[in-house]
């Protein structure tokens, strides 16, 4: 049996480090292993894989891979290996959003808190060595409690449940907006569809976008629906950039239609330097960090491994990936 480690990125933390596939020798000495620096020869080396670990493979490359019966996302987002061929094929898809679920909360946490308490202005005003007490406190948006404030989380998979616990410990209302919002959860005081986004958006104080990417929710975020965000609320963004407009978002916040908006994602990255979003006075950039973390590769080991123990015992696998909702 045989395994392809097809992981390449420019953000170099985010490639599997070398021993994570010497480890999986030792763990799991019956399978062939082969870890490749880059792309260059992923179609030679899966034309015999019967696994892969990859977050990116082409449909042509799916299509030779006559062997392939499983591939695992070492992140949350699979859109990378959507193709019609994948999604044609039997080939099991899962994905890490178990991992990096909670870990992404803490940083859309931070964020909240962040805009909350002004702590980006006070940043600013620190470099300029100017004292803004006054500034702060009696400029509107003013510094604000948590308590009782509404959180709105567009999507409610690993990341927005893990959003949900933290928020609700602080005393926080949570409205959630799935795509099944049958399926309840005594983590929301109140759940909406997709369907009704305006609704729930109007509730909100801050409203953490936290949805895969799939055809229903890329530009979600658009104009129309900006405009149902209140004006002393905020827009976080940790899960894909595309889920919003940019250029509509640009629009708004500079008419100032709402608070401002702290983004860890943007619909091209890394963010270009022309990008106007950087210089926004009402916006907060963190480049794409939410799910790093020190040990961030521990956390995927151990859950693979648990994984793989199961696909060699013939046991149902965890974070089984829907291709045709793309989740």
């Amino acid at each position: 049996m045989k395994l392809l480690i097809a992981l390449y990125h420019r953000f170099q933390p985010w490639i599997a480090p070398q021993w994570f596939s010497e480890r999986l020798r030792s763990d799991f000495p019956q399978i062939d292993i082969v870890q490749l620096p880059n792309y260059g020869r992923v179609g030679d080396e899966i034309a015999d894989a019967d696994i892969a670990i990859a977050w990116s493979i082409r449909g042509d490359q799916i299509s030779a891979a006559k062997k392939l019966c499983w591939i695992h996302s070492t992140a949350a987002a699979v859109h990378g290996l959507m193709t019609p061929e994948l999604q044609a094929s039997d080939i099991i898809v899962t994905n890490a959003r178990a991992v990096h679920g909670p870990v992404v909360a803490e940083h859309a946490m931070a964020l909240v808190f962040a805009l909350a308490k002004r702590l980006p202005e006070a940043a600013k005003f620190q470099a300029q060595r100017h004292w803004a007490q006054q500034e702060i406190c009696e400029t509107a948006p003013r510094p604000r409690e948590l308590k009782d404030a509404t959180m709105v989380i567009v999507g409610f998979g690993s990341i927005g449940t893990s959003l949900a616990k933290l928020a609700r410990a602080i005393g926080m209302r949570v409205v959630a907006v799935r795509e099944h919002p049958e399926k309840g959860s005594d983590l929301a005081d109140a759940m909406y569809s997709f369907a009704d986004l305006n609704r729930a958006l109007a509730e909100a104080d801050f409203v953490v976008l936290a949805a895969p990417i799939t055809e229903k929710t890329r530009h979600l975020m658009n104009a129309e629906r900006l405009a149902h965000i209140k004006p002393d609320a905020y827009l976080i963004n940790v899960g894909r950039g595309v889920v919003i407009d940019e250029v509509a978002l640009q629009h708004a916040l500079r008419a100032k239609q709402f608070a401002g908006a702290a983004l860890d994602v943007t619909a091209e990255e890394p963010l270009p330097p022309g990008s106007p979003l950087w210089s926004m006075e009402n916006v907060f950039i963190t480049p794409h960090t939410a799910g790093y973390a020190e040990k961030m590769w521990e956390r995927p080991y151990v859950a693979y491994a648990e994984n793989l123990r199961r696909y060699l015992a013939g046991e149902p696998l965890l974070w089984m990936v829907d291709k045709n909702a793309g989740y």
